[in-house]
């Protein structure tokens, strides 16, 4: 007796934290998340370091401005139309961390090349770096002038190349010669 397979999506986790370069990274995903039927997880971390003297107000809740940009992100990438498969989170911790342990089960990780920090003239910013090091799967840093066009040609020759040189279409050849 043979075992049924079920097919199991691969996952594309997303790094969002409102910035341009995060919501490029969710077109991206969205693009590679079509050619290579896989779900995406967009995660927007937070974390407060309170200081001796700091003050917070009591009505505010980061876990809802995270959420918030969560969802500003997802409009501006995708509009009303999220695709199919999309799921957001909002996760306590330090964006790196948060992101690194999020993608551990998936076969992917896309972040933008820079954040919302202040040091502009790094070409990677402290969570891309950190990503890009110590990910357990591969990673993909977006810069901000990416061309998604050229990464859909890209993957669309791929998958024509993968099609035609898999073993079905070597069949397929044989049979009909």
């Amino acid at each position: 007796m043979e075992e049924e397979r079920v097919h199991e999506r691969a996952r594309i986790v997303v790094g969002v934290d409102g910035s341009p370069e995060s919501v490029l990274a969710l077109k991206w995903a969205q693009t590679l998340a079509h050619s290579l039927d896989a779900t995406i997880t967009a995660v927007t971390a937070w974390h407060v370091e309170t200081m001796f003297g700091t003050y917070i107000s009591p009505d505010w809740d980061p876990n809802e401005d995270a959420r918030r940009i969560l969802r500003i992100a997802t409009h501006e990438a995708f509009g009303d139309n999220p695709p199919k498969g999309f799921t957001g989170v909002s996760v306590r911790g330090r964006p790196a961390q948060a992101l690194l342990e999020s993608a551990q089960s998936a076969q992917m990780l896309i972040v933008g090349s820079r954040g919302r920090g202040g040091f502009t003239g790094m070409l990677l910013g402290s969570v891309s770096s950190a990503c890009a090091e110590h990910a357990s799967c591969p990673v993909l840093v977006v810069h901000g002038t990416a061309d998604i066009a050229e990464a859909q040609a890209a993957l669309d020759v791929s998958h024509e190349v993968t099609e035609a040189t898999s073993p079905s279409a070597a069949l397929r050849r044989e049979t009909t010669s």
